[in-house]
């Protein structure tokens, strides 16, 4: 029988995060199988993984939503490292991915909790397709004005693709509400994983919301790939140095806190995203 486990990845102070399903050996699942697993659970995504042969400590990883594969998931990988190293401690691990390979660290912080860090396929921007943003913005019920100038509308991808949105305000964050089925059907459209909805409350902390309509969800409360690809976003524009850290804050308009705290170091073309995990009771 399959053990299923249950994570929250990116938690604050014990506290929120995101839950993901973690299988730990699915090497008897095949792709229908992991998707019925991934849509019974309900979480926004389920990692399974399956340990490679001759490779220490590296494992094949494929990531599924309630209603897709998707090619990578920062917040299930966090998960399933942690859940990992609980029982077989390791200090570094290899995650082959759709994406690409993953390495992650994991280690305790200073309140004594197991957190691991990945550091991500390298990064890419692109221009979104025409009339993308414009149906975007319908669908969310937000105008051009409500948009901060000085963060261009972009496609960032650190192993899957977000459409980044920076609004002006916090409290555009707060009131988000947005038709559902028509923003799911436009992110289908574009293979878009989430929307990553940002307002900067400063160059060293941001708050985040990323709608997941394309797979049925309607809100995520962290995403590790779309913090990753927003580390990528910054560097590239120049707004954070070769060197630079930053803290994302994620989930608090629907009352799961989440804290990713994301890296970029000069001549490292992955971005590193860091974060606690903890089993989910029941």
């Amino acid at each position: 029988m399959t053990e299923l486990l249950r994570y929250a990845a990116f938690t604050m102070d014990g506290q929120g995060g995101n839950p993901a399903g973690v299988v730990l050996d699915a090497s008897g699942l095949d792709a229908a199988k992991m998707q019925a697993i991934a849509a019974d659970i309900g979480y926004s995504e389920t990692a399974f993984l399956v340990r490679r042969q001759g490779e220490p400590n590296g494992y094949d990883a494929r990531y599924f939503a309630p209603l897709q594969e998707v090619p990578f998931c920062g917040h299930a990988t966090i998960a399933a490292a942690v859940a990992l190293v609980e029982r077989s401690p390791a200090d570094d691990l290899i995650f082959h991915t759709p994406a690409g390979v993953v390495s992650i660290t994991t280690f305790q912080n200073d309140n004594g909790e197991l957190v691991a860090e990945m550091t991500s396929v390298a990064p890419r921007t692109a221009e979104p397709a025409p009339g993308l943003v414009a149906a975007a913005l319908q669908a969310l019920r937000w105008s051009a004005d409500d948009l901060d100038p000085e963060y261009p509308v972009l496609l960032a991808n650190a192993g899957s693709e977000h459409l980044v949105l920076v609004a002006k305000t916090r409290q555009r964050l707060a009131d988000l509400d947005y038709d559902f089925d028509a923003l799911a059907r436009l992110m289908r459209e574009h293979a878009l994983v989430t929307l990553q909805l940002i307002w900067p409350e400063s160059k060293k902390r941001y708050h985040s919301r990323n709608p997941f309509a394309s797979s049925g969800v309607v809100e995520d409360p962290a995403t590790g790939a779309a913090a990753a690809a927003f580390g990528g976003y910054l560097r590239e524009l120049g707004i954070i140095g070769e060197h630079a850290a930053f803290t994302i804050i994620q989930g608090v308009d629907m009352g799961r806190p989440s804290k990713l705290e994301v890296s970029v170091i000069g001549g490292e073309p992955g971005v590193r995203v860091t974060g606690a995990a903890h089993p989910i009771d029941g």
